[in-house]
């Protein structure tokens, strides 16, 4: 079986999150994964975990639309498109790196503007 690309890996990523799957997510996370994002510092699978749940239950729906994708020797960053409870419309950037076992070490999103 062959392995996961990275954008394969990040794609499968975006997915689970989409789904709320909070165990695959975490999975995924190296040990001392980190997490940045416009509100938010985080560091370790735990805290990182502890972000995701919040994220999750505070969102009835998610849905991530990949608009363009850029890969690096060791991430990946993707622009998306993202709507909450089917309302609420974000544009955001986010940049995952992968460490040599192909586990998540560090998450940052950036949020952009829909112009």
């Amino acid at each position: 079986m062959q392995a996961m690309s990275l954008v394969d890996r990040f794609r499968h990523f975006l997915a689970c999150y989409a789904r709320k799957d909070l165990a695959a997510i975490s999975r995924m996370l190296a040990e001392g994964v980190t997490l940045r994002d416009w509100d938010i510092s985080v560091q370790g699978r735990a805290d990182v975990e502890r972000a995701t749940s919040d994220n999750f239950a505070s969102a009835h729906s998610i849905d991530i639309e990949v608009l363009a994708v850029y890969e690096k020797a060791d991430a990946v960053a993707g622009e998306l498109r993202i709507v909450v409870d089917g309302e609420i419309e974000l544009y955001v950037v986010d940049v995952i790196q992968f460490d040599a076992q192909g586990q998540v070490a560090a998450i940052r999103s950036y949020k952009g503007r829909a112009d």
